[in-house]
Order: structure tokens, then C-alpha cells, then sequence
């Protein structure tokens, strides 16, 4: 018995555990960053066009899926704490990581005069929750696509511009786009000069995108309203293109209050109706600013 006891091995205990060290290990632990913001996202970069004009991007939250051509509630936070929040157009594609937002400048503008001046690691608030017309589904197939808009109405249509589901759907895809000024135009025009050339999607792009600028307040190549030279036939004689028919065009329209009746007026004239996510038609028309 002896021997046996002498050949067995002290009982095996745990220590307590050391909670100095514990304490240690929390402290040492990396702390996270978490967002302060509701339905916060990061501002990624910043771009400013002219005074008047910029277009910043931000990440995109994981669970978001939209169309391109939707649009999104975006904002930030007043001094009293509350959201305040405006519609804006998602300008990137869908298959982008991130999202791209273009917007105007308003000294006075209850959001826009705070939301120009976030730089690169700066939050915003994102409601994820997509809506729009200005959507591929909402029209009725057809040959050519016109894009139609005034000012910062040109971002849904760089979203659609981007996507390559554009391309597959028209034979011919025009940009009208109308602004004051023609550094007003940069955004749109360096896009679509891209476009051909782009790796992803230049090769569905090819020959099919037309662009048409005007400028309404200096003299330009294309001087006047959009309505203007759709009314005289200009833009189609420019642009070789035949006058609109219900069988064959489809139009989609954004920008200012005064744009869209026009346009949507010009369009009830060749026989053209409007459109909606629950019943496509031959035009659809975008109802959401911001200020």
C-alpha cells in the first residue's frame, strides 16, 4: 500500500483566477469605435464641383439592396439632438460597395448648409430604406432610353448610367442634362466621357450613350432649356435621332418643379404615358427634392 501511495500524483487544482491580471486583459483590450449617429454610415471621400456643387460617397450598410435609380432618406443630427432628414438620389450603381450621394450647396438650407462642409471620416445618418420611379422596372421595354434633368436631378441617372442592365435593356441611352452654368455640368459630363472606357461595363456602353448638355444663364453649344430643343426638334436633328414614339422611346425625368410638368407635358403630346413601379408605362417622372 505504501508503494501505491507513493506512486500517485498530488490532486490536480485550479486556481482561482487572477483579477489583477483579468483586469489587465480588459484593459488591454482594443476599443471599437462605434458609430454616434443613428443609421450611421462614414463619409469615405468628398468632392466639391464649384461653389455651389458637391458629391460625396459613404459606406454602404451591409443589408442595403436597391435599384438603380432609388433613392434614400439621408441626414444629420440638429442641435437638438433630432434627425433631420431629405431624399436623395443614390448616384453609384447597385453593385457598388459604396454609396454615392451629389447635392447642391444652399448657404441658408436647413441640411444642405451643415451636410457641405463633412469631410472624409465624418458620419451621416442613412435610413436603408430604398424607394423611387426612376427604375428601370417601371417602364415598359423599348429602344431608346432618354434621361431627362435639371441641376443635381442628374444623380439617379448616374446610377443608372453605371448599370450594365441599362445597356442590355436599349439600343440607344441619352443624357439631356440643363444647368445654369456650364461648370455646373462637370459632374455629368466627366461621368459619360468615362463611361466608353470604363472596365466593367465599356464594352456594353460601346456607341449607345448619347449626352446633350445645356446651359441656360452662358453661352454654350447647346444654349437654352432641354424643353426648348425638344420643342424646335433640335436635340433630335443633333443628335440623329428620330422624334419620340410610344412604341419605341421612354423617358425618365428629373429636376426642378417647372422641368418636370414640361417635360411631362411634352411627353402626353407624342402619346406617351406615365409610368409606375405597379404599372410601367413609356415615362416616369421624380417627385423627391431637397433643400
Amino acid at each position: 500500500m505504501k508503494g501505491r501511495r507513493e506512486n500517485l500524483k498530488p490532486c490536480s487544482r485550479k486556481r482561482p483566477p487572477n483579477r489583477l491580471n483579468a483586469t489587465k486583459d480588459i484593459m488591454n483590450l482594443q476599443v471599437v469605435k462605434t458609430p454616434t449617429l443613428p443609421d450611421a454610415q462614414s463619409v469615405t471621400s468628398v468632392t466639391h464641383w464649384t461653389d455651389t456643387l458637391f458629391s460625396f460617397r459613404v459606406t454602404r450598410p451591409q443589408s442595403l439592396r436597391f435599384r438603380s435609380g432609388e433613392f434614400v432618406m439621408i441626414g444629420l443630427l440638429k442641435d437638438d439632438g433630432k434627425p433631420l432628414l431629405r431624399a436623395y438620389s443614390i448616384a453609384s450603381p447597385s453593385w457598388d460597395e459604396e454609396l454615392e450621394f451629389y447635392s447642391i450647396k444652399v448657404p441658408d438650407g436647413p441640411l444642405t448648409s451643415r451636410l457641405q462642409k463633412i469631410k472624409k471620416g465624418d458620419e451621416i445618418i442613412l435610413r436603408p430604406k430604398p424607394v423611387g420611379t426612376l427604375v428601370l422596372d417601371a417602364l415598359l421595354p423599348g429602344k431608346r432610353l432618354w434621361m431627362i434633368c435639371t441641376g443635381t436631378g442628374v444623380a439617379p441617372f448616374a446610377s443608372l448610367l453605371r448599370d450594365p442592365e441599362t445597356y442590355e435593356a436599349y439600343d440607344q441611352v441619352i443624357l439631356a442634362h440643363t444647368c445654369r452654368m456650364k461648370a455646373e455640368l462637370a459632374y455629368g459630363a466627366e461621368l459619360t466621357a468615362a463611361l466608353p472606357n470604363d472596365p466593367l461595363i465599356g464594352e456594353l456602353v460601346g456607341d449607345k450613350l448619347h449626352y446633350y448638355p445645356t446651359t441656360t444663364r452662358e453661352p454654350s453649344q447647346n444654349e437654352g432649356r432641354i424643353t426648348d430643343h425638344i420643342r424646335s426638334g433640335q436635340v433630335f436633328e443633333t443628335l440623329g435621332l428620330p422624334q419620340w414614339t410610344p412604341t419605341e422611346d421612354r423617358v425618365m425625368i428629373c429636376g426642378s418643379i417647372a422641368l418636370n410638368k414640361d417635360i411631362m407635358a411634352l411627353c402626353e403630346a407624342q402619346g406617351l404615358t406615365e409610368g409606375a413601379n405597379s404599372k410601367p408605362a413609356e415615362f416616369v417622372v421624380e417627385k423627391a427634392f431637397v433643400d
